[in-house]
C-alpha cells in the first residue's frame, strides 16, 4: 500500500507499506546484487547506514546459489540476514547489459551464463517464479531495456513486447501469490515503462502500462548514455500518466543531483550502483561535492570525509587514514568507503524528506542540486 503524505510542486512525500516494514519516501534502495553489497558490507551494516530497502538481482541469484536454494533456506530475507523491505530486479536489465550473450524472442530471452557459458532461458513466467522463490516484497516485471540510441521501429516493437510481457507477469504473479507454499504472499509487482528516448513511445507505453493494476510503476531504460537533459525530459513526459496513488521508481539513477532533480519531477524510488562502485575506486561524496580520497593532498588531512557526517566512518576515521588504506591496498579501504557513500545517499533522501515535510524542498533543491554535482575541497 502507498499513500502520499504531502506534495510540493510535483515532488511527493509518501509512505510505502509492505510485509517487511514501512518505507518513508523518497527512498534510495541499497544495491546488494548477489545478496551482499560489493565492498564487504553485509545486511548487518545496512541498518546503521540508514538503509530502508535492499535490492537484489533475479538473474544473478538464479545462477548462484540458485533461487531453489534460497527458497529452501526460507527466502532471501532469512538467507542474507536482512529483515527490512526488499526489492528484486527482474533480470530484464541483463537483457541489455549482456547484449552479446543473449537472444530475444516473444517467449523470452536465452542467455549464455557469464559464469560458465551454459544456456539459460528466462521469460516473464520464469522471472516471476524466481522472484517468488526469493520472497522479496517488490518484484519487478520482466522487460527489455534497449540500447541507446535505438532505432525507432525497434524501440516501438520492444516496448510493445514489454507490455505483453507485463500481462504475462501479472497473471503468473497473481497465481504464485495465491499458492499456500508462497514464500511471501504479500509481494507486489511493479510494471516498467520503456520506449528508449522517444517521448511518444514513452507516453503511449505508460498509458497502456497504467491500465494493468500493479503495486507501483517504474521508468526504466534511462541513464544508459543519453544526455541528462533528455532523461529529465522523458520523466516530465511520462510522470503525468503514472497513477498518482502508486509509487514511482526511476531505475538505475543516479548521481545525488539526479535524485534531487527527479524528486522535483515526481519520482520517489531510486537505486544505483554508483555510491558503492565509486567508493571502491576512492571517489567519495560530501555535502560540498565529490572528492578522490587517493589524492596526495589528503595525505595529512585530519578531517573526516565529510565534516558533520554522522556515518560510522566519519565519526571515527580521517581522510588521511582512508587515503593510506587505499595506498596500502587494504580491503578495509573499500569497506569504509562504501559504508560512507551508502550512508551519504541514505542521508540525502532523508534530508529531502525533511525538506518536503517542512515545505522547503525547493529551497533545498536550489542549495544542493548544483553543489553536489561539483568537486569538494
Amino acid at each position: 500500500m502507498f499513500r502520499v503524505i504531502r506534495t510540493e510542486g510535483a515532488a511527493r512525500r509518501g509512505e510505502f507499506i509492505c510485509p517487511h516494514g514501512v518505507v518513508q519516501t523518497p527512498v534510495f534502495m541499497n544495491v546488494g546484487t548477489q545478496g551482499a553489497i560489493k565492498g564487504a558490507v553485509s545486511a548487518l551494516d545496512l541498518k546503521e547506514l540508514g538503509c530502508q530497502i535492499e535490492l537484489s538481482n533475479t538473474y544473478h541469484l538464479h545462477l548462484r546459489p540458485g533461487d531453489d536454494v534460497v527458497r529452501q533456506m526460507g527466502g532471501l530475507h532469512k538467507f542474507m540476514g536482512w529483515d527490512g523491505p526488499m526489492l528484486t530486479d527482474s533480470g530484464g536489465f541483463q537483457v541489455f547489459s549482456l547484449a552479446g550473450l543473449r537472444k530475444i524472442t516473444e517467449e523470452g530471452v536465452t542467455f549464455s551464463s557469464h559464469i560458465d557459458g551454459r544456456r539459460i532461458f528466462m521469460g516473464p513466467e520464469e522471472s516471476m517464479r524466481i522472484q517468488s522463490n526469493l520472497g522479496s516484497d517488490v518484484a519487478m516485471a520482466f522487460d527489455e531495456c534497449v540500447e541507446n540510441p535505438a532505432p525507432y521501429d525497434y524501440a516501438k516493437a520492444s516496448c510493445e513486447r514489454t507490455l505483453r510481457w507485463l500481462m504475462r507477469c501479472k497473471a503468473e504473479h497473481d497465481k504464485l501469490n495465491s499458492l499456500s507454499e508462497c514464500v511471501n504472499p504479500g509481494q507486489v509487482l511493479f510494471g516498467i515503462n520503456q520506449g528508449a528516448t522517444y517521448e511518444d513511445l514513452r507516453v503511449w507505453h505508460m498509458k497502456e502500462t497504467a491500465k494493468i493494476d500493479c503495486g507501483g510503476y517504474a521508468i526504466g531504460g534511462l541513464a544508459v548514455g543519453e544526455p541528462t537533459e533528455v532523461m529529465y525530459a522523458i520523466i516530465e513526459a511520462v510522470e503525468p500518466h503514472m497513477p498518482a496513488d502508486k509509487p514511482r521508481y526511476l531505475m538505475g539513477v543516479g548521481t545525488p543531483s539526479n535524485i534531487i532533480e527527479a524528486v522535483a519531477r515526481g519520482v520517489e524510488f531510486f537505486d544505483c550502483v554508483m555510491p558503492a562502485r565509486n567508493a571502491r575506486h576512492g571517489k567519495l561524496f560530501t555535502w560540498d561535492g565529490a572528492l578522490n580520497i587517493k589524492n596526495e593532498r589528503f595525505k595529512l588531512d585530519q578531517r573526516p570525509i565529510s565534516p558533520g557526517c554522522g556515518c560510522p566512518v566519519c565519526r571515527n576515521f580521517s581522510r588521511a587514514y582512508l587515503r593510506h588504506l587505499f595506498a596500502a591496498g587494504e580491503m578495509l579501504a573499500m569497506r569504509l568507503a562504501v559504508m560512507h557513500n551508502l550512508y551519504f545517499y541514505n542521508e540525502l533522501v532523508r534530508r529531502i524528506r525533511d525538506a518536503l515535510d517542512a515545505g522547503e524542498f525547493e529551497a533545498f533543491r536550489k542549495e544542493y542540486s548544483l553543489r553536489l554535482a561539483g568537486r569538494a575541497e
